[in-house]
């Protein structure tokens, strides 16, 4: 099999086809598709319908009661969402994060010019054009209009308008990786048709 790697615009970014790497060592983000073609050979197509597969299901009441399932599992030896220490320890680092962020939003006011310092990529100059919570995701985000097309959309994340600007120009950043200053619009000679 072929395994490529997808973007959340449903680009191809490169094929995973190193038999050493691990899946850590490729870009993968949140949104990203990894699309597994088959070469072996096989008929295709048989199940593809799934209105003709039969199914299984189990309430939860009935799978609770089983002794022999994952969740039962879980229960016996205290992890995952079973494990109140461990669920109690992330709720609080989620709180603490969550402050945390609320402190530094505090600081950021939309117009205000700004660098995005992001692990991995280079630097992106631009303006500050949203600052606070969002449905597309917990915590507070910084919405960016960027000098150049870097970005990944144009103020609206799944058809909600956070800011305005052109196709491309948008992104939404964490707040920690968002510099205020006076920083003058550099021009990096890309075109807008990006």
């Amino acid at each position: 099999m072929d395994l490529e790697l997808f973007d959340t615009e449903n680009r191809l970014l490169l094929r995973l086809d190193s038999d050493e790497a691990l899946l850590g060592s490729y870009p993968v983000d949140d949104g990203c598709r990894i699309h597994v073609i088959d070469k072996s050979g096989t008929r295709t197509g048989v199940f593809e319908d799934l209105s003709r597969v039969e199914k299984y299901e189990l309430s939860d009441d009935v799978y609770d009661k089983r002794t022999d399932s994952v969740r039962a599992f879980l229960r016996r030896n205290k992890m995952g969402k079973f494990n109140e220490e461990d669920m109690a320890s992330r709720e609080a680092d989620q709180e603490q994060k969550l402050a945390e962020e609320r402190d530094l939003i505090t600081a950021i006011t939309v117009g205000t010019r700004c660098e995005v310092h992001i692990t991995g990529q280079s630097t992106k100059r631009g303006t500050v054009m949203y600052a606070g919570l969002t449905d597309f995701k917990p915590g507070y985000w910084v919405g960016v209009r960027y000098d150049e097309p870097l970005g990944k959309n144009d103020g609206s994340v799944n058809g909600k308008r956070y800011f305005q600007c052109l196709p491309k120009y948008g992104a939404f950043v964490k707040p920690q990786f968002v510099t205020l200053g006076i920083f003058p619009e550099e021009n990096y000679g890309l075109d807008d048709e990006m």
